[in-house]
């Protein structure tokens, strides 16, 4: 059920989460390279990279008044080695995340320093929190990093309390450029381009886009 505009930011940020949980039971997690797939594409197909995942939070959070945006970061393809263990050299170097912000009027800024934009990382829990897991992400196994974001901590400016056990909630040091923040994830690729050129999307997707993520 879509948030009012009379509801305040708990039930907004409670349609968020809800939404996130629709999303990842009904799009199927695969290793699609095209970024910019129209969100109906991914949802006719019903799978979806966790970036084109990502995009149909936003598409949804737009739909219900709620603003977005996306901060553009540049990530070391090494972060994405424990899923390719044979195929390392197929990984690129470096890989552009879009990742979604929306902006919640009220928020709280002592629970959210980023207040009124509600980083998708905080969607399950605010900045600073280990959430009492044990078990970070390691990109490694059937969790997809967009899954892993209401179960534990995703931070990629190395401001978590990770448990003393698993540190991987912390992943700032994949971390290469922060490009800033952009309208859309659009601008974003306008701007600084997919993380594969177009004849290499145009190779990769009819194998990786059908693979299920994790294998």
């Amino acid at each position: 059920m879509a948030p009012q505009e009379r509801e305040g930011p708990a039930a907004k940020v409670a349609a968020l989460r809800h939404a996130h949980r629709w999303i990842s039971a009904e799009v199927r997690p695969v290793y699609s390279v095209q970024e910019a797939r129209p969100i109906s594409q991914v949802l006719r197909l019903g799978r979806g990279s966790c970036s084109q995942r990502m995009a149909v939070l936003e598409a949804v959070a737009r739909a219900w008044g709620i603003p977005s945006r996306v901060r553009g970061l540049v990530v070391d393809g090494t972060f994405w080695y424990p899923r390719f263990p044979r195929l390392h050299r197929l990984v690129p170097d470096q890989v552009v995340l879009a990742w979604p912000e929306f902006r919640i009027d009220g928020l709280s800024e002592t629970d959210h320093t980023a207040a009124p934009w509600l980083p998708v990382s905080e969607l399950f829990g605010g900045a600073g929190e280990a959430r009492g897991r044990t078990r970070g992400f390691t990109n490694a196994g059937p969790e997809t990093l967009f899954e892993a974001l209401s179960r534990t901590s995703v931070d990629w400016d190395g401001l978590t309390a990770c448990a003393a056990s698993d540190g991987s909630c912390d992943l700032s040091a994949y971390l290469l450029t922060d490009l800033g923040r952009f309208d859309s994830r659009d601008e974003l690729f306008a701007q600084h381009g997919q993380t594969l050129c177009g004849p290499a999307r145009f190779l990769a997707e009819p194998v990786l886009g059908r693979r299920a993520a994790g294998l």
